[in-house]
């Protein structure tokens, strides 16, 4: 007894010492029981206060053979989980892709698919191939537990699918349905919903080559005891279901519910970002594909990864995205399934039945570019905000900061300049000033540069700020030749540099206007971005994405030289203001909406 309670402590000690002292590191989460391959980790609170999570694991690799679905349980919001329970076992045909409901007795189902004729290989679109993946197929089924998810029903249960024509025209002519869902249904009155992907073909590039968002509602699930009698309908009707604006790929359509009853959905695409949709009819139809937007309108940019949407209890929304995409990722013919690192939330308010979404802000990150997360869930308990996420090999449960959220929400109210942080704000007319210390960047801390600018013509190498020594060692703020502002930094042995958006979006740089710009560099996820007149900049025609990262050795800043402000410049700089923090960005936005 005495040895375990040793390596209890030495254990405790060990995780605090390897802690990464910035929250949103994905190191910092708690990790949730698996195997080898994990996914989907989604989590209902049962009726005994317990968390219970669904997901989907196997010994092998994605889609590799003995890939099934099990749960496990937390009494402790996410530190300590059970062993896992099989609802499906790994010797069996594959089952995948599990969605927990909770229903209002308290039974909980789940829904996944399930390979019951036991394929080996499937047809693609290159007829001297096969795909030996035969996890996004077969049938969609459910169990239940009637005891918190301690055990499972014996009995599955299949859901009733009719053919869409993607179906019909699929590479196996409809006889087999091949389909995915992601996420959790969602309760509106007195019926439940869930959304997932139809696939038409199989092959190059990226596997799925066509897919299509549908839907499965239950009108009777919340209230029928028999799961016999359950009834299923298929959505929308018809027979196509949600699209893109452009590509063939519309997939992961995840659902969530407003205020008057609508339906809100995403869904990735190939396209370069996200789409939404609107239902008024509980699912049976939808706007046409469009492209969800920020409040001031441009799209969100988003890879091929799943973007998801949820409503808390304050009747608020998030939306987990990651950022980058757009026109450049046709022309550049990029992987679109890289680039999940970091994970980006905008906040979501409801007006006369829509949504509104905020600028973004980092929430999840990685110090290797290449190590990404995704199929979140996100948990409301006790006042206090969790988000679950995967990285395919290791699956973890964190806390959000609730400040990070209640700042998206209140963004597009926010008219206060933000007075934590600010060490220096230097006097009208000033030219020269004492630099405060700033922070050392490999601490995982970071600072800000916010200023109101009015540049009365727009050339190369006006110098706004010039706080280096005679070696370089410092940063500085120039213009550039792309009708930027560059920001340059050199510690004395590393050198890096970024611009803000160039071209004429919102969000870009004009001449003989007053215009705010935020320029943040944050040393935790070690990301420099700007944000101009409000507006984050991502990128716009010309880039995928409008964020850079320096590199992670890069550290002390401080040249010990006094700042020359507005040397060479045509035009003017007022309130001028650095901080010893990165700020959010919806601090900047509420320096820029407080005004001059």
């Amino acid at each position: 007894m005495k040895r375990a309670w040793l390596l209890l402590v030495c254990g405790a000690a060990l995780l605090l010492s390897q802690a990464v002292p910035d929250w949103r590191h994905l190191d910092n989460g708690f990790e949730i029981p698996h195997e080898n391959y994990v996914d989907q980790p989604y989590t209902v609170i049962a009726n005994d206060g317990a968390w219970l999570t669904v997901l989907t694991t196997g010994v092998g690799k994605e889609g590799a053979a003995h890939q099934h679905i099990v749960s496990t349980r937390s009494r402790d919001k996410g530190r300590t989980w059970s062993p896992l329970v099989d609802i499906e076992p790994a010797n069996g045909p594959e089952a995948s892709w599990a969605m927990p409901l909770k229903t209002p007795s308290g039974r909980i189902y789940v829904f996944y698919n399930y390979n019951k004729d036991n394929l080996r290989e499937l047809p693609t679109s290159n007829a001297e191939n096969t795909r030996k993946r035969v996890d996004t197929m077969g049938y969609y089924v459910f169990k239940y537990s009637d005891d918190n998810g301690l055990t499972w029903s014996a009995e599955r249960y299949e859901i009733p699918m009719r053919q869409m024509r993607i179906d019909r025209e699929n590479n196996d002519q409809g006889r087999i349905m091949y389909f995915w869902g992601v996420g959790k249904p969602v309760v509106v009155g007195n019926y439940a919903i869930f959304g997932f992907a139809k696939v038409g073909k199989w092959g190059t590039p990226g596997g799925m080559v066509e897919s299509q968002g549908c839907f499965l509602r239950s009108d009777n699930i919340l209230t029928e005891r028999d799961p016999k009698k359950i009834r299923w309908t298929l959505l929308p009707d018809g027979d196509e279901g949600l699209r893109a604006p452009k590509g063939p790929v519309s997939d992961e359509a995840n659902p969530t519910v407003l205020s008057n009853g609508s339906l809100y959905a995403t869904y990735r695409t190939i396209d370069g970002y996200l789409c939404e949709a609107y239902s008024r009819d509980g699912g049976h139809t939808w706007t046409p594909p469009a492209y969800a937007v920020y409040a001031q309108g441009r799209p969100i940019k988003h890879n091929r990864a799943a973007p998801f949407v949820r409503r808390f209890a304050n009747g608020k929304y998030v939306l987990w995205f990651h950022n980058h995409g757009g026109e450049q990722f046709h022309v550049k013919n990029l992987n679109q399934y890289l680039g999940r690192n970091p994970s980006w939330l905008a906040g979501g308010i409801e007006r006369n039945g829509r949504i509104y979404w905020s600028e973004p802000e980092i929430v999840l990150y990685n110090d290797d570019p290449l190590v990404g997360s995704s199929y979140p869930d996100f948990i409301e308990d006790g006042g206090h905000y969790y988000i679950t996420e995967t990285q395919k090999t290791i699956a973890r449960v964190h806390e959000i900061d609730s400040a990070l959220l209640e700042a998206l929400w209140t963004q597009a109210d926010n008219r206060a300049v933000t007075r934590k942080g600010l060490v220096k704000e230097v006097d009208p007319g000033q030219a020269t000033f004492e630099m405060p210390a700033l922070p050392s960047l490999t601490q995982r801390r970071g600072f800000t540069l916010d200023f109101w600018i009015k540049l009365r013509e727009w050339t190369a190498g006006q110098v706004i700020l010039d706080a280096r020594d005679a070696q370089g060692k410092g940063l500085a703020l120039v213009t550039s030749d792309r009708f930027t502002v560059k920001l340059l930094l050199n510690d004395g042995r590393s050198k890096f540099e970024w611009d803000s958006d160039s071209g004429t979006q919102a969000g870009t740089l004009r001449v003989n206007t007053w215009q705010h710009v935020s320029v943040r560099v944050d040393g935790g996820p070690k990301i420099v971005s700007f944000v101009v007149d409000g507006v984050f900049n991502d990128g716009g025609a010309l880039r995928d994405y409008g964020w850079g990262r320096f590199p992670a050795q890069m550290d002390d800043l401080n040249s010990g030289q006094p700042a020359r402000l507005g040397g060479k410049l045509f035009g003017e700089i007022s309130h001028f203001r650095v901080y010893d923090r990165s700020l959010l960005t919806s601090e900047s936005v509420g320096n820029w909406r407080a005004g001059r």
